[in-house]
């Protein structure tokens, strides 16, 4: 299942704060980085997506169901804020994919001999090995 998604802008709150990455002596003056979060129970999405989201081991979500994003790999603030949403999408589309289920199966006839094959030879390798004994 592909979603095409996108956030309603009033879905998103950011928040500039002072970056630790690139941009010299203006790092330490402007607010390029930005926080964004993302309340997932508040949401336009799906409520399989919604479950799906809320019930995964992820670092950037909160016990209250609140996607927190950083970004701060550029100097712009507007680029970051984009960077953000992008991720956010990402995340979201990767919730959205549900993996398919698995069937068991059971090795054929065919694979069983040749690995039993395999076991007799080995044997009789290793049977070759060993001397009578008699010293």
């Amino acid at each position: 299942m592909t979603l095409h998604w996108q956030p309603r802008p009033d879905e998103l709150d950011f928040e500039a704060i002072r970056a630790s990455g690139p941009g010299g002596q203006n790092v330490n003056k402007v607010s390029n980085a930005v926080h964004l979060r993302f309340d997932i129970r508040a949401s336009s999405l799906p409520d399989a997506v919604k479950e799906r989201l809320l019930n995964w081991a992820d670092q950037r979500i909160t016990t209250e169901g609140v996607v927190v994003i950083k970004a701060q790999d550029t100097r712009s603030l507007e680029r970051n804020r984009a960077d953000a949403v992008a991720r956010l999408i990402e995340l979201v589309q990767a919730a959205a994919h549900v993996p398919k289920a698995r069937r068991a199966t059971k090795p054929t006839y065919g694979s069983k001999q040749r690995r039993l094959e395999g076991k007799s030879k080995r044997s009789n390798i290793k049977a070759g090995r060993r001397g009578t004994g008699d010293f």
